[in-house]
C-alpha cells in the first residue's frame, strides 16, 4: 500500500442530488484515494475540516468501465467514494455551503 498522507485522501467533493439532499441529515460524499480505509478517511475530514466529528464512514468501490474504440478494449480508472456522517454537534463542512 502506497505511504498516502491525510491531504491525499479526500480528492474532490461529490456534488449529485443525491448527496445534496443527504446534506440535511449531515451526511457529506467525497471521491476518495483508491487505497484509502475508512480510519485514513475519517482523521482527513477532522484535519481539513475544523470542529467537525465523524460519526461514521461508509464506502463503496467502483470499478472502471470497459471503454471502447474502434476496435481497441481498455479500461477507466477505478474510483472510491465515501460517504462521511457527522455528529449532530458537529460543526457543518463549508464547501458544501455555497452550493
Amino acid at each position: 500500500m502506497a505511504n498516502v498522507q491525510y491531504y491525499d485522501v479526500i480528492l474532490k467533493p461529490l456534488v449529485t442530488e443525491k448527496s445534496m439532499n443527504g446534506m440535511a441529515d449531515k451526511k457529506y460524499t467525497f471521491l476518495v484515494h483508491p487505497e484509502a480505509n475508512k480510519t485514513m478517511i475519517k482523521e482527513a475530514v477532522e484535519k481539513m475540516f475544523e470542529g467537525t466529528k465523524v460519526k461514521s464512514v461508509n464506502t463503496m468501490n467502483q470499478s472502471g468501465k470497459t471503454k471502447r474504440r474502434g476496435m481497441t478494449y481498455g479500461k477507466t480508472a477505478k474510483q472510491k467514494k465515501a460517504i462521511v456522517t457527522l455528529t449532530e454537534d458537529s460543526k457543518e463542512i463549508e464547501i458544501f455551503s455555497g452550493l
